[in-house]
């Protein structure tokens, strides 16, 4: 469990540097592709409630890190303009709120029914830009929702969900070369025979 806890910390990681090189799409409203949230989403359906936590603290440290930190939230003698982002943490708050929809959704997932978990996906994805914009407007003090903003997020959220296939894929590989089971043996189709 350790071995493999620690191979998706590292994907984590490696995700979190990929994400700084994908593109948002101006054709599709600037949507883009989440893979840093989509990877912990995928990892959170497959592990225990203390390590979905653990990993929620760090994606959402991460997710924080590149995003909430910046200018705006620098030295107040420079940047002498009110900050209207959200503060650094926020993040951590929304990741385990995903983490908790994902860990309800469990059960099946280790059935194997990792489709059902690919589509409560992209509707984490969506709720938790949702849950971001209404946070970012309450911050502001005012409430604006264009439909270029419903439209960035529902593509954006699509698109994510798209890749889920692939990143489950990978959760799988990593979960055997850790020797690590995902899914319940006792689970299975027992087969009777009436004499």
């Amino acid at each position: 469990m350790i071995k493999y806890i620690i191979s998706i910390t590292l994907l984590i990681l490696a995700a979190c540097m990929l994400q700084q090189f994908l593109p948002s799409i101006g054709g599709l409203h600037g949507a883009r592709v989440l893979i840093l949230p989509l990877v912990f989403l995928c990892a959170a359906v497959s592990v225990n409630f203390a390590s979905m936590l653990m990993l929620a603290f760090i994606c959402g440290f991460l997710w924080d890190a590149q995003n909430a930190l910046g200018p705006s939230g620098g030295d107040i003698e420079i940047y002498t303009s009110p900050v209207e982002n959200l503060r650094f943490g926020y993040s951590i708050i929304l990741y385990a709120m995903m983490g908790l929809l994902m860990q309800g959704i469990q059960p099946l997932f280790k059935r194997g029914k990792w489709h059902i978990s690919s589509l409560l996906a992209g509707i984490a994805i969506f709720f938790y830009l949702f849950a971001e914009f209404l946070l970012i407007n309450l911050v502001r003090g005012d409430f604006v929702f264009p439909r270029a903003a419903f439209y960035r997020i529902y593509l954006t959220s699509a698109l994510t969900m798209l890749f889920s296939p692939f990143i489950f894929w990978l959760i799988f590989q990593l979960a055997s070369a850790c020797h690590h089971t995902i899914r319940y043996t006792g689970l299975k189709k027992e087969h009777r025979y009436i004499d």
